[in-house]
């Protein structure tokens, strides 16, 4: 029986804490299945690591081909931390090989920057604002993208969970040592979560994951604001970067009212970080608005695989942002080139 349903559409979102992957018709709905891998792909010197994404991907995909019944996906969008600076790997292998595995022709990869915006906000202008252990902003007028922070906890990430721990601990340390601007407060919640603090400097810097070891502190720092004015005051300022952000990558009002989303886990730190923020918000940016995000990075990848499954996709192409293959491979074209040789 010949099936006369939309295409299927393949969305990827890759991370630092692994993979998801989630098959559906190339039409609004939730996903007709879902995997979940928690190996999150390796990055080299020479990037994502694309055999590793593939050994992961292709078995995935082919599972869920097989729970749906379906034989082909028309479109695949995958959403990678990294990808804008670690993804030539993936743009120059992941055509050829998922045209050879899943006779897949239509390919985007994407910054998770940009998975989170589509998630977000869709196919619309405006701003999304991405804030869990770092902080990136994202805007388009549709016509571009703009793109605030993001650079990591030694140069940037302001207002982010690191960012916060960071103020934080170094409250609490400007109390143990009796230097201006400390809080005894923090410091008791320094002493209750990593002990005493001479020894905080050994168990934080050999680290790998110092980032997370940094964002772990900050809920105590949302914990403390209520009564602790120096904690008060980091998520005040941690809101305001967060804002500025914002404010550097939405486009100014054409007409349409721009919309900005705050996504990530940061926002779990609940009023005493988003009652600075909605303050901020109105301050910086008095001409958008505020609305909930209406998915996640993974929705943004299937709704990015739907666009150009049907070609209606509308949000900005660009080489490091949004990478669209264009249907033909290497492969094709040394096949054509081998044709035309001979």
């Amino acid at each position: 029986m010949t099936d006369r349903g939309a295409p299927w559409v393949l969305g990827v979102d890759s991370g630092g804490s692994g993979v998801r992957f989630a098959l559906r018709r190339a039409e609004p709905g939730p996903p007709a299945g879902t995997i979940t891998s928690k190996e999150p792909v390796r990055t080299g010197p020479a990037g994502i690591d694309a055999e590793h994404l593939l050994a992961q991907l292709l078995p995935a995909a082919q599972e869920l081909m097989l729970r749906t019944g379906t034989d082909r996906i028309a479109a695949v969008a995958v959403g990678a931390a990294g990808m804008a600076t670690l993804g030539d790997a993936l743009r120059a292998e992941l055509p050829g090989a998922l045209a050879d595995a899943l006779g897949v022709r239509g390919l985007a990869l994407a910054a998770d920057a940009v998975t989170a915006y589509a998630g977000a906000l869709g196919q619309r202008a405006g701003a999304v604002v991405a804030a869990g252990t770092g902080m990136i902003a994202l805007g388009t007028d549709l016509a571009t993208w703009r793109r605030a922070d993001g650079w990591g906890h030694l140069l940037g990430d302001s207002g982010g969970g690191a960012w916060i721990g960071r103020a934080g601990l170094d409250a609490a340390l400007r109390a143990h040592d009796g230097r201006p601007g400390g809080s005894a407060a923090l410091l008791a919640r320094l002493e209750a979560v990593f002990g005493a603090p001479g020894e905080l400097p050994g168990l934080l810097y050999p680290r790998g994951d110092r980032p997370a070891v940094l964002a772990s502190f900050a809920p105590e720092v949302a914990g403390c604001a209520a009564a602790d004015p120096v904690a008060a005051g980091i998520l005040r300022e941690a809101a305001g970067h967060i804002a500025a952000s914002a404010a550097a990558v939405c486009p100014p009002s054409a007409g349409d009212q721009p919309q900005v989303a705050l996504t990530g886990g940061l926002l779990k730190l609940g009023e005493p970080l988003l009652a600075p923020l909605r303050a901020e918000f109105a301050r910086l940016l008095p001409y958008a608005r505020g609305i909930e995000a209406a998915g996640d990075p993974l929705d943004g990848s299937l709704l990015i695989a739907t666009g150009i499954a049907g070609d209606g996709l509308r949000l900005p192409h660009d080489p490091r942002m949004l990478w669209i293959a264009n249907g033909v491979t290497d492969r094709d074209r040394v096949s054509a080139k081998t044709d035309q040789d001979s």
